[in-house]
């Protein structure tokens, strides 16, 4: 029986461990072949060969313009086709607003902003041409509600927000089939709050405090975020574009 994905090329960056992880192993599950892509070459290669067959790495800066033209270039190159593009690599800075550097408020928003601008102007201009596809561009519920001590992190994940919107729309304008949504996660249990948990003067005392800040209080999979992009790229969600989703425990509802 066929999956829900079956042939399909779909590209993760930030592959090499959590939600990209996560979504590339879905993704082949249900049939597709998974390009991940990740500035960590031992970690994206040996995540690679846990996937198996069907999963590519290939070596990435996401801030690179030049570096997207090239993976997009050699996905067409050895499959013929992209189908969908998952915008997943990001940062953070855990410094309040008095704190905060310029240094590492660009950086935060090249990772987080600039990549996903770079990712979708050359998705999009690949997809038109094979007959479309679907992308999903990973923000945050930062991107959604403010956090006192994360002022660069709000500012980048909120414009992937309505950047995702600005795609959507210009692809439904020039009928292009080509569909463009958010998801915004809460905390779940990645290698990034990991490490805010490590950095923390107080790490068991700040891991209740993110338990709690869910209606269910617990932190999430990374799989919780998996399973609603595999539903975005799918064909079950064909009259979708343009959304937000929030895979958050309810933090959002409060």
């Amino acid at each position: 029986m066929a999956g829900r994905m079956q042939d399909r090329i779909i590209l993760v960056t930030g592959g090499a461990s959590g939600i990209g992880l996560a979504t590339a192993r879905v993704l082949l599950r249900e049939g597709a072949r998974v390009v991940i892509t990740d500035r960590n070459v031992a970690g994206g290669e040996a995540a690679a060969a846990e996937l198996g067959e069907g999963a590519l790495f290939l070596p990435q800066d996401v801030t690179s313009e030049a570096r997207w033209v090239e993976v997009i270039s050699e996905i067409g190159e050895r499959f013929g086709k992209l189908d969908g593009l998952v915008n997943n690599a990001g940062c953070g800075s855990l410094r309040n607003i008095e704190e905060e550097t310029l240094e590492s408020w660009r950086l935060v928003h090249a990772v987080n902003t600039e990549s996903v601008f770079l990712g979708c102007k050359h998705a999009v201009r690949a997809m038109k041409h094979t007959g479309g596809g679907a992308i999903v561009n990973v923000s945050s519920v930062a991107g959604l509600r403010g956090a006192p001590d994360l002022p660069a992190y709000c500012s980048a994940k909120g414009a992937v927000r309505l950047l995702s919107k600005s795609v959507a729309l210009w692809c439904a304008q020039n009928k292009y089939n080509i569909r463009c949504n958010s998801v915004h996660p809460s905390f779940l249990k990645t290698a990034m709050v990991q490490q805010m948990l490590d950095l923390s003067p107080d790490p068991e005392r700040l891991r209740r405090r993110l338990e709690r800040t869910a209606a269910l209080e617990r932190m999430g999979e990374p799989e919780d975020a998996a399973n609603m992009i595999l539903f975005l790229l799918s064909d079950e969600s064909s009259f979708l574009t343009g959304g937000e989703f929030a895979v958050d425990g309810g933090t959002t509802a409060r």
